[in-house]
Formats: structure tokens, C-alpha cells, sequence
């Protein structure tokens, strides 16, 4: 999982890689560059972050894989727009949806992702200890991440008018943001659940491997 002179792993490198080739596709004749702009942010603000921490802290595979992950939805969801993504339009119209239901996979990972890094962070950086406590404060942060977001949304719409239309990508739901939310909720809760005894297998190796340097 690490090498010892702290270099990158060849699964990380992959990710990276990976990610700078998604981003370079994405920033070629996007829908709209304001939307894509605000879009990759967040992605782009959280690699150089876990670049310029991953020799002081260096995180499980789960979690940076996860990120990755995330990170691929929101550039691919910059790149096209929530409520454009042609995958999600396909199955809009193959199972005739009433809308494109890309942003809501989105936010869906927006508690996963989340979920297992908040988690990894207080499990190894606070006295807090596995269990219902954990359990719950990890919901707390993921579901105060979402709400953070919705807004910046609305404080983006304000600010901009309809030039924040595709960011927002409320498709006439009045209750996007509160069903954006309850979405992030379950994906910390479903994480915990399925991606714990994964995450901690992976926390142990961190472990003996962090003694044994």
C-alpha cells in the first residue's frame, strides 16, 4: 500500500493519471465554461490538497479511490451539465423518467465519498472510537458538506441569475435541494454500512505499516 521512501504507489499514480486525462477531456468544448468552471472545482481544489498532504498523510486506498470516483462525476457533470449527461439521458428516456437523474447519482457519492474520508480523518486524527458515536457524527459532517453546497448553489444564483441555471440543475423540482440532501444522507449511511469492515482492514495496514517505518 505505501513505499517506504513515500513515493507514489502504482495504483495512485494510476489514479492521478487517470484523473488529469478525464480533466483535460472535459475542459475541451464543455456545454457552458461557467458551469464547468464551478463544477471541477471542488475536484480540482481537493487533488492539489491531497497532493501537497499525501507525504505527511497518506490516506487508505478505499478513500482515494473513492475520491477518484467522485471526482470523475463531478468533471464528466462539469463537461456536460447534470442535466445533460447523455448516459442519464438514455435512461430517461429508456425507462421514461420524468428527468435526467445524473445529479442525483452525484449527490448520492456526495455522502459516500465524504462519509469514508470524514471517517478515516476521526479515526485516525481524534480520540473518537468506532461505533454509534462515530456512526453518527460522520452523518452529520457528510449531511453538513450537502447543505454547505446547496448554499453556495443558491448564493451562486443570486449572485449570477439565470447564469447559474445548469449548476444549480433543480430541473423544476422545487424540492431539489432538500432531496439532493436526504440523497448525500443515504449515501453516508450506505457507505458505513457496506464500506466499513473494507475501511478498516485498510486503516489496519496504515497502521503497521506507520510503526514499522
Amino acid at each position: 500500500m505505501m513505499t517506504k521512501d513515500g513515493s507514489y504507489t502504482h495504483l495512485h499514480l494510476g489514479l492521478l493519471v487517470s484523473l488529469a486525462g478525464v480533466f483535460a477531456w472535459s475542459a475541451v468544448r464543455p456545454y457552458d465554461y461557467f458551469t464547468w468552471v464551478l463544477e471541477v472545482a471542488p475536484a480540482v481544489i481537493g487533488a492539489i490538497v491531497l497532493l501537497a498532504t499525501y507525504k505527511r498523510f497518506r490516506l487508505t486506498d478505499i478513500t482515494y479511490i473513492l475520491i477518484w470516483f467522485f471526482s470523475i462525476i463531478l468533471i464528466t457533470g462539469g463537461h456536460y451539465t447534470y442535466a445533460r449527461m447523455p448516459l442519464f439521458d438514455w435512461i430517461k428516456e429508456t425507462f421514461d423518467l420524468t428527468r435526467n437523474h445524473y445529479d442525483r447519482f452525484g449527490h448520492f457519492f456526495q455522502g459516500v465519498t465524504p462519509a469514508i474520508l470524514t471517517r478515516e480523518v476521526l479515526l485516525r486524527r481524534s480520540p473518537l472510537q468506532k461505533g454509534k458515536w462515530c456512526f453518527f457524527i460522520v452523518c452529520c459532517v457528510a449531511l453538513a458538506i450537502s447543505a454547505s453546497y446547496e448554499l453556495f448553489e443558491w448564493a451562486m444564483s443570486i449572485a449570477t441569475g439565470t447564469a447559474a441555471d445548469d449548476f444549480v440543475g433543480s430541473q423544476g423540482d422545487v424540492w431539489d435541494a432538500q432531496q439532493d440532501m436526504f440523497l448525500c444522507l443515504c449515501g453516508a449511511v450506505v457507505a458505513q454500512i457496506v464500506l466499513s469492515k473494507w475501511h478498516d482492514r485498510q486503516l489496519e495496514k496504515i497502521k503497521d505499516t506507520s510503526d514499522n517505518r
